[in-house]
């Protein structure tokens, strides 16, 4: 094992935090571009409809459009995130806890999202902005080339600040997913681990469990932060959220929640069991 005073034990969670998002976002990658189609229009399709549609027009590729961002956010993002979680979560236990409390694992999952998200939304931006593009009117596509062509031609139209819009739903979103995922996964860990064992059962399960609670808490953030990333309909996140009650209904906030949790769980899974292993590895 690594000296713990080293550089090296420092930097590691971030690097198994980076890694392992980027894994499991090129598993799930044609998942989140459903949900973000979903979100991202005002008539209601079933998730088969929209990979029809996308498939048929564009082809196979159309559903990995944005992969580069996806992966470049997690590179920032989840790196952020799991790697201040594992931080907090040392700094935070007390020498007389044989487990960190549940409330201490909530502190450092909703800090962990918080930073971690600021760090990670010029690149979610990029992502939503490539994967909404083609369905826009035709006068207003961008037809970007690429995650480097989109930075460039978004800070050259609306400036660097711009690449933050919708940074305060984005920063929400990140807290609830990030306390839904990891602490609730550790808990889930903590109670059917003596039911079942260690392994791999357990591991599903937990995943499943901390999967469905990071949807549930964090879905009507998702929603607004994909409309304001999308679109330049709202003048900000009340705005968002009047106007889709008035127009849509409440409900709303929760289209695509099926899709929205296929995506999650199984992002969540491999994100841990890809972390796990390589904490396993570097640790050994």
């Amino acid at each position: 094992m690594a000296d713990p005073s080293s550089l090296y034990y420092a930097a590691l969670p971030f690097f198994i935090g980076g890694t392992s998002g980027m894994v499991a976002t090129a598993c799930v990658q044609p998942i989140d571009m459903v949900k973000v189609q979903i979100q991202s229009r005002t008539a209601v399709a079933s998730p088969f409809a929209i990979v029809r549609e996308l498939v048929g027009s564009q082809g196979v590729t159309a559903l990995y459009t944005g992969l580069g961002a996806g992966l470049l956010r997690q590179a920032t993002y989840t790196t952020a995130r799991l790697g201040i979680f594992d931080v907090l979560s040392r700094r935070l236990k007390s020498s007389d806890e044989a487990k960190l409390p549940f409330y201490k694992r909530a502190i450092a999952g909703l800090v962990a999202g918080g930073l971690g998200s600021i760090v990670g939304n010029p690149c979610d931006l990029v992502l939503v902005r490539m994967q909404t593009d083609a369905h826009l009117p035709v006068d207003q596509q961008k037809n970007y080339r690429g995650v480097g062509d989109a930075f460039r031609r978004i800070v050259a139209d609306d400036g660097v600040v711009s690449l933050w819009k919708g940074s305060f739903p984005t920063v929400l979103r990140a807290m609830a997913l990030n306390m839904g995922m990891l602490a609730m996964y550790d808990q889930a860990k903590d109670v059917l681990t003596p039911l079942y064992g260690p392994g791999t059962a357990t591991v599903f399960m937990s995943s499943a469990t901390a999967g469905f609670f990071a949807s549930a808490f964090s879905l009507p953030f998702d929603f607004i932060k994909t409309r304001l990333q999308s679109t330049s309909t709202y003048t900000g996140l009340s705005d968002c959220v009047v106007q889709v009650i008035k127009k849509e209904g409440p409900a709303t906030f929760y289209r695509g929640f099926g899709t929205y949790y296929i995506r999650i769980a199984p992002h969540v899974m491999i994100t841990l069991t890809v972390a796990e292993s390589l904490r396993q590895m570097f640790h050994e």
